[in-house]
């Protein structure tokens, strides 16, 4: 497949969007129209679609199409299927994002409680959390960090836009969660932030 000429580069990665089936790269989308640079054409349709009713956003590295925040609410349906998490996997999501990767131990040792199997495997099969590989310690431990499907659930993009104490505090989020896991993720705030970080896949 030729490359399209640059006047028609925009409308192509347009349709390769729309037609989608899920987020994409910059990288796939230009592999797909023949090896294009597409960057430049992503970056123009984004300032395009600003201020209409669905954004061309970047999440985790990956590409998609969303309703404006400001209009999601007319497209709910009225009975909704919500993902509810327990306390448990939600203080377990907060552990990985804030200090990945982790390893199970790791999420113990902040937490202070053990963890279930279960309370990981509920956040793997949702797709927020990843297996990351292994601690290069004894036993080499399995090591836990997020995913681009977290990122895009949220509406981050990328851990540097991870909620800080403060908000969290104000949101009234912490109300629930005890002062040492609180402590815990504002010690990992650093990490979140540092340009060094591991992108999720």
């Amino acid at each position: 497949m030729t490359t399209p000429p640059p006047d028609d580069l925009v409308r192509a990665v347009e349709a390769a969007l729309f037609a989608a089936g899920e987020p994409m790269s910059a990288e796939a989308i230009g592999a797909h129209l023949g090896g294009a640079d597409v960057r430049g054409a992503l970056l123009e349709l984004a300032r395009h679609y600003d201020g209409r009713g669905i954004h061309l956003v970047e999440r985790g590295g990956r590409w998609h199409f969303q309703t404006a925040p400001d209009l999601a609410h007319l497209l709910r349906r009225e009975k909704e299927d919500v993902r509810r998490l327990s306390r448990a996997a939600t203080e377990v999501l907060a552990i990985v994002a804030y200090h990945e990767p982790v390893s199970r131990a790791e999420i113990e040792s902040i937490r202070g409680v053990q963890t279930a199997k279960g309370t990981l495997d509920v956040l793997l099969e949702a797709g927020w959390v990843r297996i990351a590989g292994r601690r290069e310690v004894p036993g080499r431990p399995v090591i836990y960090a997020t995913t681009a499907d977290f990122l895009t659930h949220f509406g981050l993009e990328s851990r540097r836009d991870l909620p800080g104490i403060d908000e969290l505090r104000a949101a009234g989020l912490l109300d629930p969660v005890e002062d040492a896991l609180a402590s815990a993720m504002e010690a990992g705030e650093e990490q979140a932030a540092s340009p060094d970080e591991e992108s999720a896949d």
